[in-house]
């Protein structure tokens, strides 16, 4: 495979280029023989969650923008690109209610872009068989559900609650619009929230960790009882890798790690991991670190994913339950506390920008 990876500086993205240089080979039989890695190095990229692959010659890094047309379709052209999996995007939600401009021109301008600038590509290229680009999305374009209400499938409405999963939900029509109108092989996955390496530190499971270490206060939106399906992201990246080599053109799996949790139960699980990992650094108990903050506006209750199809059809299952894959997280971060301290001082993007709070 010539394949282009949207967003693979990021956090899922920079984990899946490991996964499929690294393992995909053995575990799928995948062979990439040339992965082009087109990232912004907006915050959320760091060029350092990818240093370790400078010299591997399959590894093209391509410091870019997916709204740019032009250089979008040279890369298609130069790298003879067969696959593109489209991870770059726009992703906090708070960030969206704060800013929304620029969620719809990442995560639906750019898209758009992909698909129109991969659709020409493909005019003069020989086709490949099966998917050819794979769409990645959220649950959260599903909108919100009830303690009592079946877990999302890929026949669950749209009903997205802020402006982050509204750009996302626009996204995904444009890609089904590709395939229906256009013909263009397509697949579209829906994951549940992901943990793990590389996240950046503004997210819930390594902005908890980090503070447990430090002492700091835990902020907890409501009372902690949202629900979220957890998802290991090495999990997830195989899920991709079989979505886009077994999937079926046109067609959307969702893919979830079978883990609700509360969370509250969450934060205490994060609390407990990092007391027994890192004895003697941690001492406050669970109630004097956690603080329960105002809820935010359009925040959905509960998400749950039913993998059934992607397990049935392709053969994916989760290897990590919530317990072993955040055990694997907290000791990354532990292992990489130099590694948070540059995103926090600014000095991952060669500037110092102030201590992330």
């Amino acid at each position: 495979m010539h394949v282009l990876i949207t967003g693979g500086a990021g956090f899922i993205g920079s984990n899946l280029v490991h996964y499929l240089l690294r393992e995909a080979e053995l575990d799928l039989g995948c062979q990439v023989d040339k992965l082009v890695n087109l990232d912004l190095l907006s915050y959320a990229g760091n060029r350092e969650n990818i240093k370790d692959l400078d010299d591997d010659p399959r590894h093209v890094f391509v410091q870019g923008d997916i709204c740019d047309a032009g250089m979008v379709a040279k890369l298609l052209r130069e790298h003879r690109i067969d696959r593109v999996m489209h991870l770059a995007a726009e992703s906090h939600v708070d960030r969206s209610i704060e800013g929304p401009e620029a969620f719809v021109k990442t995560n639906v301008m750019g898209t758009f872009t992909l698909l129109e600038a991969f659709r020409q590509h493909r005019v003069g290229a020989a086709a490949t068989g099966g998917p050819s680009f794979l769409h990645v999305s959220t649950d959260e374009v599903f909108g919100s559900l009830g303690p009592d209400d079946p877990a999302f499938d890929e026949r669950t409405p749209y009903a997205p609650n802020s402006p982050y999963s509204a750009s996302k939900a626009g996204s995904d029509h444009l890609v089904r619009a590709y395939f229906h109108t256009y013909g263009l092989p397509v697949v579209t996955t829906n994951c549940s929230n992901n943990y793990g390496p590389y996240q950046f530190p503004e997210k819930l499971l390594p902005l908890m960790i980090r503070k447990t270490l430090a002492g700091e206060s835990l902020p907890v939106y409501g009372d902690g009882s949202n629900v979220r399906d957890w998802l290991y992201v090495g999990d997830h990246c195989r899920a991709l890798a079989m979505a886009l080599l077994r999937g079926k053109s046109g067609e959307t799996y969702v893919i979830g790690g079978k883990c609700e949790l509360k969370n509250i139960d969450v934060v205490n699980g994060i609390i407990r991991i990092v007391r027994e990992l890192a004895p003697g650094r941690v001492t406050k108990s669970a109630e004097e670190l956690i603080t329960f903050v105002k809820d935010r506006p359009g925040h959905d209750q509960r998400y749950a994913i039913n993998p059934a199809r992607i397990e049935r059809e392709l053969g994916w299952v989760p290897r990590e339950n919530f317990t072993s894959g955040l055990r694997k997280t907290v000791q990354w971060y532990l292992d990489n506390e130099g590694w948070i301290k540059r995103i926090g001082d600014g000095s991952y993007r060669g500037e110092r920008l102030g201590t992330i709070s």
